[in-house]
């Protein structure tokens, strides 16, 4: 019963919460206890643990689709089952959990696009990567690639490597919104069209 009500409070928090997920310091802590998933400020779309897994660390400014999955186990393949009986000792079966899956840390200025998923094989995923939509990634994602496709390779680089760097110097991701606000207004080309 403790289960069930807990569960429908994570729901309520969400909920109620929705409309505020970029700002919100209370929703972020929640699954941060609940959870640990670690969500930076400004990001959204990553607030559901039937979504997101466990011990899933994500970056500031990510944009995260309401049909991204984050997996970062799976079923077992060498017991006699597959069945959650053999690896969630909640279930009553086994004695103790034995499956430890990789945390996966998601940088800063992701974008994860429509039913995309992320597999066990990925544990990074770089700062300003976008994951095309209905991506399977399968292994780590290199800071600024594009990638698409099943499994999901590398399509191109966002930037070149001089307008790369000007923005990873420029560390805009670790400003708050108002200054991000001044930022823009005071040099919008590096904000707007950093790549020309």
């Amino acid at each position: 019963m403790r289960g069930f009500l807990l569960r429908q409070f994570d729901k309520l928090v969400v909920r109620v919460l929705h409309h505020r997920q970029m700002e919100s310091l209370y929703l972020r802590q929640h699954f941060k206890t609940r959870f640990n998933i670690d969500v930076g400020l400004y990001s959204f779309g990553c607030f559901d643990p039937w979504r997101i897994a466990r011990n899933t660390r994500i970056g500031r400014y990510c944009s995260v689709s309401r049909t991204t999955y984050l997996i970062n186990a799976n079923h077992p393949t060498t017991t006699i089952s597959s069945h959650p009986y053999f690896y969630d000792p909640s279930l009553g079966v086994i004695g103790k959990k034995w499956i430890n899956p990789d945390p996966l840390v998601i940088e800063d200025d992701v974008w994860l696009g429509h039913y995309s998923i992320v597999t066990p094989g990925c544990t990074f995923i770089g700062r300003g990567s976008v994951i095309g939509a209905g991506s399977v990634v399968t292994h780590d994602v290199p800071p600024y690639s594009v990638v698409a496709g099943v499994p999901a390779r590398i399509v191109r680089k966002r930037f070149a490597d001089d307008v790369i760097s000007k923005i990873e110097a420029s560390r805009w991701w670790e400003l708050d919104k108002q200054a991000l606000a001044q930022l823009v207004k005071s040099d919008p080309d590096l904000a707007l069209t950093p790549g020309g």
